[in-house]
């Protein structure tokens, strides 16, 4: 039984510690679709997922992302890439610039929460070398490397509360 959206947003966090144990392609697929349903400026959906179980793979993308070990760590790194040209072909350098990576952004939130959802452990990493791991996946030029979630099993030995700020902080209503 997957949790309440609520929930998944409330108890979600970053795990860097990974079981070996694979995740199930019944899960995992979950996962991808969940991605797939997110929200996109004129429904272009201008992304492209590489899910990465090659560990020979995973290593050289670690080497090019700052040695973050849970690129290594965990048994599958989805790299969510992006495609400016879809936008832009409606939405101009708008599109291009800015409407694919919110697109991308939102269907690697949405692929965060359906892994909370499924007692999977997600960690997202914006810090790598984009032309490096574009040239590792053999990815076309066209596309642009955004983001990567590394998923696994968690093996965290303790989940840490995370402070917020709270809404009357972040938020002026205008009437």
């Amino acid at each position: 039984m997957a949790k309440d959206v609520f929930e998944c947003m409330k108890d979600s966090q970053s795990i860097r510690h990974f079981k070996s144990e694979p995740i199930p392609e019944s899960v995992l697929t979950r996962i991808l679709e969940a991605a797939c349903w997110a929200p996109s400026a004129g429904n272009l959906q201008p992304w492209y997922f590489y899910v990465v179980k090659n560990q020979q793979l995973k290593d050289k993308i670690f080497e090019v992302s700052f040695e973050q070990e849970q690129i290594k760590q965990a048994p599958v790194l989805i790299v969510v890439l992006s495609d400016p040209a879809r936008s832009n072909e409606r939405y101009h350098e708008r599109g291009a610039q800015l409407y694919c990576l919110q697109d991308t952004a939102a269907a690697t939130q949405n692929m965060l929460l359906a892994a909370e959802a499924l007692d999977i452990g997600s960690c997202w990493i914006g810090a790598f070398d984009e032309v490096k791991v574009q040239t590792l996946l053999e990815a076309p030029p066209r596309l642009r490397a955004v983001a990567m979630l590394a998923i696994g099993y968690s093996d965290e030995k303790e989940r840490q509360t995370k402070e917020r700020l709270r809404v009357a902080e972040v938020a002026k209503i205008i009437e």
